[in-house]
């Protein structure tokens, strides 16, 4: 999603710069004045403010902020004075996501209805609408546009919207209050609640005693909620966390699975007899005598069962393909529910109308198909049934993410001094941000936080899909829903609800559930389409037929003892109708999509949607970065060389003092040695560093106790021109030949030392970039590091190309040249100077270690941090698409043959003819088949040969 962002630059200028570029009113560039000021006026204030389109991500935003100081240097090397005004709207949110859930959709038809319904709506920048998961994911402005009115649009589509959720950063919890008497005083601890800081929103459900609250959940937590409303009214009301399903999607499925099948079996209970009476008792002579009693004129027993027992399918168990056909025809969108009512009523008031004139008439002979109407609403709803148990089958990704998550949790009391003074058992979703909660072993981390307390091993293979228990002590970070293994653990909740990693990873597989694949684009092409020419193919099958028979173009034999030709051309027209399904078009390619991103976030890949998958099957090339992503990530300093007249613990004072700014690998590193040379000291407090410049791509430079520090690469250094002696070169290049980095530490202008720093390889590197290479991918290294460590990295790697000494906006372009030479390109990186070639990629692969930047801007985010999981990745991507590729044969197939063949095709030559319950009964199987064909991916298994890569452990000192 682009966002915009202004920043203000202000310059006080003198008279005669104003009076020399007097502003003209047609240029709409220049910039408007304050109310109040005149362009002329001496010692006016000008303020321009710059709307930025096209950004990705907050790394961008970081790009136009170095743009905006440029800016502002410019015009001071002019002779004025210029400051940069931070307002504090800038950082304010103007764009919201609102979530609902949908109920009503049948086909590709619908869902792009509501999407075109809520696309034209002012305020909304982007809507997405998701057939399989039955959702709609809503990009809006809350100052043009209220999500209530998001609500409104979607129900005069004619389908029912259920409000899933409003705001990415924004908790929602149901709280049942007990003993209000009145429902005025349930909106009076309404408004209490609404008071307090962090809430968005509260709403009242009186009959179900109940208040809905929205709030952030980094201010305030339910457990609060519940000790308002407990002190308010005398002590009288009682509060707890609504008893329901939480998961709200698994109840409403469950709750869908179970109507289907509840009017499947009613309609199998009235369709069962008039099969029985129509087909099979004609068989038996003495019931058949029975039914064929007449009643009035030729009017039989047979026929008053038929029509009794047909007629509360038709109306009441199939009310439901009334409903969606009125809705559908309403807004010009003809669905799945049209053909099947335009097929079902035709049978059925044709048969109404052979009662009728039977009836009427002491000679006519007629049949009638009450069981075709009756079979063919029983067999599409044991369909629906089928459907909608399979497609819940494709979210049980989201589902067994939301069950990580522990029932309870042991809340730890403390005094002031930060004693134990005593532990109660709570509701895990009453946890609170700060609070301190006790894990033993064998229990589950109730929510994401820091260890103050113990040691022990947590398994993270469900959060992260890495198999090994990593090892936790005081200062570790520990994820919600991870397995504590053998001690007891005391941590501080730093992150709960919607702002948990568990949260965020549920939420991320449900965008990319959300996401459509450009591939889908296909599907809904033709759906615009399919509904209008199948009823005129119907239509034109009956005319046809219908004139042949009389005609007499046919022999006369060719018509059924029990039929005549009106007849026989009805039953080829109703069953062109239904067995025509744009149902399985439309499923094709989302269910492949849900399962693909449910089997890879179980695999610790997680894919930001169907574009992400489709683009990542392409790829022909990929761009890696070193540190972090090649390597450990976990450099340590092996070699310093200290070429001036000094201590070495000084010495690394004076540059962790400098590093201790950055975020930066190198930077952890050098700070981390610099702690060593002083052990006495826990947490030691570096000099303060003034005037602190971050390089990116080169190094750093900071005032320290009034020395000029500069830490940084060769290039940084002749950029300042500092003179680099002998020595130091030759220190860089014994380093460069190790495939070391080299760090150049320059004090007041003259070099001061030289440090070695080396980062390990990940052990399965060199395997996974020759298996690359034997899936016929290209692998390029671009690296901010020198040329040298580059060069002997990429060697005891096995990459040929490699690009060094690369600036951010470099790497970007290295991308953009590889797509112009006709490659796919993926990029794997880590850090905050990747995030420009992730966003310039075909696909951005982050390394789920690194920065939260580089996981924004990236479509593919590897949580294992493992090289290998880029093959996963791929090979998954790959197998997802042959999958949407069989469902788009199939679908396309099934009805490219069917159609024909109910229209009667083979009929003259073999006589097979598909009767019109037959023909449901196909249309109803082909959405099946299609969902389940998506389901084998649950299957999946990683290529093999990266089940023989020997995953070692590093230690690092």
């Amino acid at each position: 999603m682009a966002s915009k962002f202004a920043p203000w630059v202000s310059c006080i200028c003198n008279e005669s710069f104003l009076g020399s570029t007097s502003p003209r009113p047609h240029y709409p560039s220049m910039p408007t004045y304050p109310k109040g000021l005149s362009p002329a006026g001496g010692g006016a204030e000008l303020k321009a403010v710059f709307a930025v389109a096209g950004m990705t991500c907050s790394a961008c935003a970081g790009s136009v902020e170095k743009a905006e100081e440029r800016i502002r240097e410019a015009i001071e090397d002019v002779g004025f004075e210029a400051t940069i005004i931070k307002e504090e709207t800038t950082n304010d949110k103007s764009i919201q996501v609102c979530r609902i859930h949908i109920n009503g959709m049948t086909c590709t038809s619908c869902s792009s209805t509501v999407e075109s319904a809520l696309t034209s709506l002012p305020g909304v920048q982007t809507a997405q609408v998701a057939l399989a998961t039955e959702e709609a994911e809503i990009f809006y402005d809350p100052r043009v546009i209220s999500y209530n009115q998001l609500l409104q649009a979607v129900e005069d589509t004619g389908f029912e919207a259920i409000l899933i959720g409003v705001g990415e950063d924004i908790s929602k919890i149901d709280i049942q209050v007990d003993g209000f008497k009145t429902d005025h005083m349930l909106k009076t601890i309404a408004t209490s609640l609404q008071s307090l800081p962090g809430v968005q929103e509260t709403e009242t459900y009186p009959e179900l005693k109940k208040i809905s609250i929205s709030y952030k959940a980094n201010l305030t937590g339910p457990r609060t909620f519940i000790e308002v409303i407990e002190s308010s009214g005398s002590g009288h009301f009682k509060a707890m966390i609504y008893p329901e399903d939480q998961d709200g999607r698994e109840s409403r499925r469950k709750q869908e699975i179970k109507q289907y099948y509840k009017c499947f079996l009613w309609s199998l209970v009235f369709t069962i007899p008039v099969f029985l009476t129509s087909m099979v008792f004609m068989y038996v002579p003495l019931i058949k005598k029975i039914l064929d009693i007449k009643v009035v004129n030729m009017l039989t027993i047979g026929e008053i069962l038929r029509w009794e027992l047909a007629t509360p399918v038709q109306f009441i168990i199939g009310r439901r393909f009334y409903i969606g056909s009125y809705k559908a025809l309403r807004h010009g969108s003809p669905n799945m529910d049209v053909l099947i009512a335009l097929g079902t009523n035709a049978a059925y008031f044709y048969s109404v109308y052979i009662v009728l004139r039977a009836a009427n008439s002491r000679d006519f002979k007629g049949t009638d198909f009450f069981e075709t109407s009756s079979m063919l609403i029983t067999f599409i709803l044991l369909g629906k049934y089928l459907e909608v148990l399979a497609k819940g089958k494709t979210s049980e990704a989201i589902a067994k993410l939301i069950k990580l998550a522990p029932d309870t949790a042991i809340l730890l009391n403390l005094d002031e001094e930060g004693n134990v003074t005593s532990e109660q058992e709570i509701d895990s979703r009453l946890i609170q941000k700060n609070d301190v909660i006790k894990i033993i072993p064998g229990a589950k981390v109730a929510s994401d936080g820091l260890v103050l307390w113990g040691q022990s091993h947590v398994n993270e293979s469900m959060i992260t899909g890495e198999s090994r228990p990593v090892a936790k002590r005081k200062g570790d970070t520990v994820i919600g829903g991870t397995v504590n293994e053998n001690g007891v653990l005391h941590i501080k909740a730093t992150r709960v609800g919607s702002e948990s990693a568990l949260a965020q990873i549920v939420r991320l597989v449900e965008s990319a559930q959300m996401a459509k694949a450009p591939v889908q684009k296909f599907a809904d092409r033709i759906s615009k389409y399919f509904v209008p020419l199948v009823i005129t193919l119907s239509f034109i099958t009956w005319l046809a037929w219908f004139l042949a028979g009389k005609l007499h173009s046919y022999p006369h034999s060719w018509i059924p003892s029990s039929m005549d030709s009106f007849e026989l051309a009805l039953q080829f027209g109703i069953s062109v109708v239904v067995i025509a399904c744009p149902c399985a078009l439309g499923l094709a390619t989302p269910t492949a999509v849900m399962v693909g991103t449910g089997v890879g976030a179980s695999q610790g890949v997680l894919i930001k949607g169907g574009q992400a998958l489709e683009s990542a099957h392409k790829v022909s090339c990929i761009v890696f970065d070193k540190t972090g992503t090649l390597t450990v990530g976990k450099p340590v300093v092996v070699n310093t060389r200290i070429l001036q007249n000094m201590i070495i613990g000084e010495f690394y004072e004076l540059v962790a003092a400098t590093e201790v700014n950055s975020e930066h690998p190198l930077a952890k590193a050098l700070v981390e040695y610099g702690k060593k040379m002083k052990e006495d000291e826990e947490n030691p407090v570096w000099p303060e560093a003034k005037n602190f410049v971050s390089i990116t791509g080169h190094g750093v430079k900071a005032l320290v106790r009034n020395k000029e520090i500069i830490v940084g690469n060769k290039s940084l250094m002749i950029e300042q021109k500092v003179a680099i002696p002998v020595e130091a070169e030759e220190a860089l290049a014994e380093a460069e030949g190790l495939a070391q980095t080299g760090i150049i530490v320059s004090i007041d202008g003259e070099v001061a030392g030289v440090v070695a720093i080396s980062d390990p390889l990940k052990p399965s590197a060199p395997e996974a970039i020759s298996i690359l290479k034997s899936m016929k991918i290209k692998s390029i290294m671009v690296t901010g590091d020198n040329w040298g460590t580059a060069k002997s990295v990429a060697a005891e790697v096995g990459i040929d190309t490699v690009i060094a000494e690369a600036k951010p906006e470099q790497k970007a372009e290295k991308v953009k040249d590889l797509q112009g030479s006709g490659y796919t390109v993926a990029m794997v990186g880590d850090g905050i100077n990747d995030s420009p070639a992730l966003v310039a990629a075909d696909v951005g692969m982050a390394i789920g270690a690194g920065t939260d930047i580089a996981i924004e801007a990236a479509d593919i985010v590897l949580m294992k941090s493992n090289l290998e999981d880029v093959i996963t990745a791929i090979d998954l991507s790959r197998k997802t698409f042959s999958r949407i590729r069989l469902n788009y044969i199939w679908a396309m197939g099934y009805n490219i043959l069917g159609i024909p063949i109910a229209a009667g095709v083979l009929f003259p030559s073999t006589g097979f003819r598909l009767p019109p319950w037959i023909a449901g009964a196909a249309m109803a199987a082909s959405s099946v088949s299609v969902v389940c064909c998506s389901l084998l991916l649950k299957n999946y298994r990683r290529p093999k040969k990266l089940n023989n890569l020997e995953i070692r452990g590093i230690m690092v000192e």
